[in-house]
């Protein structure tokens, strides 16, 4: 598990991502002060519980869905927001986040 100030700055960061935008657990940890993307992963998993983040905009550099037992919920809350996702499961890069 990260470091508690680490946590900060990764929720803070993934809490700024847009609805219908996603971005890479690379992308999220480049952002920090010395996060890897491995750390990022781990944050998600152990959310408290009544958060609020919007974990499901996270993605693996592949761009496609991470393999977890929460990717068919993270799939459709995607797609909710208006996310499409192509014959393989990718999401198009126009979609990831920052620009």
């Amino acid at each position: 598990m990260p470091r508690p100030e680490l946590l900060e700055q990764i929720y803070t960061i993934v809490d700024q991502i847009p609805p219908g935008r996603v971005t890479t657990y690379g992308r999220i940890a480049a952002m920090t002060e010395g996060a890897t993307p491995r750390m990022v992963g781990s944050a998600m998993r152990h959310l408290p519980d009544g958060h609020q983040l919007p974990w499901h905009r996270l993605i693996a550099a592949s761009l496609k869905l991470a393999d977890h037992g929460g990717a068919e919920r993270q799939q459709r809350k995607l797609r909710d927001e208006g996310v499409l996702f192509d014959a393989k499961g990718r999401v198009p890069a126009h979609l990831v986040w920052p620009d």
